[in-house]
């Protein structure tokens, strides 16, 4: 049994990380309802992977009507009324590293969400510019890095290839879009 809590009270960045989180979400949301493949749930869904002994709030989790299916997922009912909590393996799974979660992000997360069963794990650091925007897949023995092509990463979860794009708003604050193709 795990003996570690990590606990981040700290704000979230409002550049570097809410709104990467935002254009991430938002394009995914529509992509996935276009294209009626499962549910996309953002920041706040509790999950929980007993075989990696794991539970937390990732940015942003996807799971397929196939995993639902199959029953690789189960959606848990709160005390008083809906759903609270997201059990077993979700197929896609996001975090947006900050000052406050690097180590959790680039190191711990990468592991355990490979324990869990997750088939990607897409990781997304815009604290420096150029943003880094990382699809990792699944293999047999670990995670490993998408590779990129003219800038595209292709993901197997969702069939499409991607790219994050960064720009600057008319005053001068970061941007970002999700492109998809």
């Amino acid at each position: 049994m795990r003996k570690e809590v990590w606990i981040d009270m700290s704000k979230e960045q409002v550049f570097t990380h809410n709104l990467v989180r935002t254009a991430v979400t938002s394009e995914l949301y529509n992509l996935v309802n276009r294209l009626d493949l499962g549910l996309l749930l953002s920041d706040g869904v509790l999950f929980t992977n007993r075989e990696a002994d794991l539970s937390g709030n990732p940015d942003l989790l996807f799971i397929s009507y196939d995993s639902r299916e199959q029953e690789r997922v189960e959606l848990i009912e709160g005390k008083f009324r809906g759903y609270t909590e997201i059990i077993g393996s979700p197929d896609m799974v996001l975090e947006v590293v900050s000052d406050s979660s690097e180590e959790k992000d680039v190191v711990v997360l990468f592991e355990d969400y490979f324990t869990a069963g997750i088939r990607e794990y897409w990781r997304v650091d815009a604290r420096e510019s150029p943003i880094s925007f990382e699809i990792f897949k699944r293999n047999s023995k670990g995670f490993v890095a998408a590779r990129k092509q003219a800038g595209w990463l292709k993901s197997a979860v969702f069939g499409k290839a991607f790219r994050m794009v960064e720009s600057k708003d008319r005053l001068g604050d970061p941007k970002y879009l999700l492109e998809v193709r």
